[in-house]
C-alpha cells in the first residue's frame, strides 16, 4: 500500500512539474511576480530532476516552453547522473539533440553562455555545441545575429569555426572592417558602416541599426527591407508598415495561432472590426491547420473561456493569457464540429472579446456540465472570485452525478501561480495542466488523463518513453 501510495505521488509531482514548466515563463504575471517565479521553479527543478531523474529528462519530448526545455537541459549536462544505464544515457542525448534542434536559435546561444559562465565543460557539453553548430546552416547569418552567443560556444568548447566567421568573431572591432571576407553577408556588414544602400543585404534585425545611423527615413526602409523578413518579424512589423503608408503582405492565416491572437487582441476595437472577414478567415485557417487530421473527429465539446480582467496578463506578457482562451476557441471549433464556448463575460463574440470584469467561473462551469456533452475544457487562471463554490460544486458532481465520468473535464491553465508551487486548480475533481502553446491542446487533453488519479506512475512512465520514442523518431 505505501508503494502505491508512494507511486501516486510521484505521479503527481512529475505532473506539477511539466504543467508549470509549460505555463511558467520566468516573467512577471497579473498575479505574481518574476521572482518569485524563478524561485518556485529552481525548486522543482531541484527536486524532480533528484527524485525523478530519468521522467525528468524525458519532460524534453513534453509541451514544456523553450525557458524551461533550456535550463532541462542544462541540468542534465552539468550534473550528469553517475551510473545510469547506456540505453538512458543515449535517449537523454537524442532528446537534448532533438530539443535543441527545435528551439529558436537565440535561446540556444543564451543557453551556451550560461554553461559558459557556469564553467560546464564536460565532454558531453563540448559535443552538443559542436554538434548544433555543426548543423546551422549559415554561421556567417548566425556571427551577425547572435554574436555574443557564438563567440561564448566557441571559445568555451574549442570549436573550429570557418575561416571568415572566426575572423569576424575574434578579430578586434577596428581591424574586422578591413578584413576581405569571402562570404557576401560579411562583407555587406562591413560595407554598411558607410553606405545605407549595403544595409539592404542584411538581415533585418541588423540591417535596422544600420538604416537609424544612417537616417534613412522608416517608410522607405520599410519598403525597401520587408524581403529580408522572417514571417514573426512581418507580423511585428504589419502596423507600423500600414501607419507608414506602405501596402502589407503578411499572410496572416499562415502565422502560428497563439501569435496571431495576441495580434489580433493588440488592435484597437474599430480596427478588428474593419478587418473582421479577413481576421476571421486568417484564425480560422490557422485552427484547421494546428488540427491538421484530427479536424472534426472531437466529440461534443464545450469550452469555458476566461476574458476576465485578469486574463489582460502583465505588461511583459499582455493580454497572454486571454490569447490562450482565444486560440482555443477557434481550435476546439475546429477539433469539434460541435463545439460550443461560454465566455465567463456572456461575451458571444470572440473577434471582440478584451479582458473585462470579475473571474465567476462557478456558474459558467456548472452550466457546461449540466449540458452533459463528451467533453468540457476550461481555459483559466483558476483565480476564481468564489473559489469554494466551484470546488465543492464539482466535487460533489463528479462523485454524486457523474461517477462513471461520461463527461471528461480539463483545466488547462496559462499562468503559473508562484506562491502555489503549481498551477492554480479549480477542484480535486478536475485535472489542471499548464497551457503555453494551444497547438499542443489535444496532446495536454490526452495527459490530463494522469491527474485523474485513476493511472499511476508505471502508465505515466510507459506514456512517457512511448511520447519520448515519438519524438525521438519524429521528422520535424
Amino acid at each position: 500500500m505505501t508503494d502505491t501510495y508512494a507511486d501516486l505521488l510521484a505521479c503527481e509531482d512529475l505532473l506539477l512539474f511539466a504543467g508549470a514548466a509549460t505555463a511558467a515563463t520566468g516573467r512577471r504575471e497579473f498575479h505574481s511576480g518574476a521572482d518569485d517565479q524563478r524561485l518556485s521553479m529552481d525548486f522543482l527543478h531541484d527536486y524532480v530532476h533528484q527524485t525523478l531523474p530519468d521522467l525528468y529528462a524525458m519532460t524534453l519530448a513534453l509541451h514544456i516552453n523553450d525557458h524551461h526545455a533550456a535550463r532541462v537541459v542544462h541540468t542534465l549536462l552539468g550534473h550528469p547522473r553517475p551510473g545510469a544505464p547506456a540505453e538512458e544515457r543515449a535517449r537523454e542525448n537524442g532528446l537534448i539533440r532533438r530539443r535543441l534542434a527545435r528551439m529558436p536559435p537565440q535561446r540556444v546561444y543564451r543557453l551556451f553562455r550560461r554553461l559558459a559562465e557556469d564553467r560546464v565543460n564536460n565532454r558531453r557539453t563540448r559535443a552538443t555545441m559542436r554538434d548544433w553548430l555543426s548543423a546551422r546552416p549559415h554561421l556567417d547569418l548566425d556571427a551577425l545575429k547572435y554574436r555574443s552567443g557564438l563567440h561564448a560556444a566557441a571559445r568555451h568548447a574549442r570549436l573550429p569555426l570557418p575561416p571568415d566567421v572566426d575572423r569576424f568573431l575574434f578579430s578586434r572591432t577596428s581591424r574586422r572592417r578591413r578584413i576581405r571576407y569571402d562570404s557576401a553577408l560579411l562583407r555587406a556588414h562591413g560595407r554598411a558602416h558607410y553606405s545605407a544602400q549595403d544595409a539592404y543585404d542584411l538581415p533585418y534585425t541588423v540591417a535596422e541599426g544600420f538604416a537609424a545611423h544612417h537616417r534613412v527615413p522608416r517608410e522607405r526602409f520599410l519598403e525597401r527591407v520587408r524581403a529580408r523578413t522572417t514571417r514573426a518579424e512581418r507580423l511585428r512589423l504589419d502596423s507600423a508598415t500600414r501607419r507608414a503608408g506602405v501596402e502589407s503582405r503578411v499572410d496572416l492565416g499562415a502565422m502560428p495561432l497563439l501569435r496571431l491572437c495576441v495580434y489580433v487582441l493588440g488592435m484597437p476595437m474599430a480596427e478588428r472590426e474593419e478587418r473582421r472577414r479577413e481576421l476571421q478567415e486568417a484564425l480560422t485557417r490557422a485552427a484547421r491547420r494546428v488540427a491538421g487530421p484530427l479536424a472534426g473527429t472531437w466529440p461534443t465539446t464545450v469550452a469555458v473561456l476566461d476574458d476576465s480582467y485578469s486574463s489582460s496578463g502583465s505588461p511583459e506578457r499582455r493580454n497572454h493569457p486571454l490569447a490562450a482562451a482565444l486560440a482555443c476557441h477557434h481550435l476546439l471549433h475546429a477539433l469539434s464540429p460541435r463545439a460550443t464556448s461560454r465566455w465567463l463575460s456572456g461575451h458571444t463574440d470572440a473577434l471582440t472579446v478584451r479582458p473585462l470584469g470579475p473571474t465567476l467561473l462557478a456558474e459558467a462551469v456548472l452550466d457546461a456540465v449540466e449540458s452533459r456533452p463528451d467533453r468540457v475544457v476550461i481555459v483559466s487562471d483558476g483565480h476564481d472570485d468564489h473559489p469554494p463554490l466551484l470546488s465543492d460544486a464539482l466535487t460533489v458532481w463528479r462523485r454524486r452525478l457523474d461517477p462513471d465520468r461520461a463527461t471528461t473535464v480539463v483545466h488547462l491553465n496559462p499562468v503559473f501561480d508562484s506562491d502555489g508551487l503549481s498551477l492554480r486548480p479549480l477542484s480535486p475533481a478536475v485535472p489542471t495542466i499548464g497551457l503555453r502553446d494551444p497547438d499542443a491542446l489535444p496532446s495536454l487533453v490526452e495527459l490530463a488523463r494522469f491527474g485523474e488519479g485513476r493511472l499511476g506512475l508505471a502508465d505515466l512512465r510507459a506514456h512517457m518513453e512511448a511520447t519520448a520514442a515519438a519524438y525521438l523518431e519524429s521528422d520535424t
